[in-house]
């Protein structure tokens, strides 16, 4: 058995983490503008100027404005993936994804409450811009992609692997939509109609019927 480690395990190089921190530096430069002026108010270069980096290092990451933003919608998702493959074998796989997404989606300092603030201005003005709400699915569907296998591992050895694929994209919309009703929303970060109360809400509408949280077969 190989010893390598796994993409999904291993600590990112000295290098690695330097590109993450400067497409982070990015994303958030353009999360400010398009905040204070609109993706039509914005160009590359101001965001470039803004993270403090040259145009063809942004250009080096990113193929357009709205791009910029992905790694910042793609943390909670980050988040969530690596909270639920925290959850120890044996866990209940319904009990698991709620878990993982009321930790993640609760604010308990002011860092989670900026990403959440970030998120809703984002998701606000993509109502106006496809090129943004473009990245916003995209970044969904990545982030379902990487949460099959996360739902196999907690899954029983023999699930159907549909049904898997069933919960992780159920998991995924569940709390995309919550999150894009609470941004059109002004509910707050916690208490009813917020992220983490919309997410769960829609976790057990989405998911209520699935074999593979219920534990129920087919004769």
């Amino acid at each position: 058995m190989s010893t390598k480690p796994s993409a999904a395990t291993r600590t990112p190089s000295l290098t690695e983490r330097r590109k993450a921190a400067t497409q982070f530096d990015i994303a958030r430069a353009a999360a400010e503008l398009f905040t204070e002026r609109g993706p039509d108010g914005t160009t590359a270069e101001e965001i470039a100027a803004r993270a403090g980096v040259a145009l063809r290092t942004f250009y080096r990451y990113f193929r357009n404005k709205q791009d910029a933003v992905g790694p910042l919608l793609a943390v909670g998702g980050d988040h969530w993936r690596e909270r639920l493959a925290g959850a120890e074998p044996g866990t209940a796989l319904p009990r698991a994804l709620e878990a993982a997404v009321t930790e993640t989606l609760t604010v308990p300092h002011e860092a989670k409450a900026e990403g959440l603030r970030w998120t809703r201005g984002l998701l606000r003005a993509a109502a106006e811009d496809p090129a943004l709400r473009a990245v916003w699915y995209r970044v969904n569907r990545e982030s379902e992609d990487r949460l099959v296998p996360v739902v196999a591992r907690l899954a029983a050895k023999d699930a159907d692997p549909l049904e898997i694929r069933l919960v992780a994209a159920a998991a995924t919309d569940a709390v995309r939509i919550a999150l894009e009703v609470w941004a059109e929303s002004d509910a707050g970060l916690d208490g009813p109609g917020s992220p983490a109360d919309l997410a769960v809400r829609c976790l057990r509408e989405l998911t209520g019927g699935m074999r593979l949280l219920t534990g129920s077969q087919e004769d």
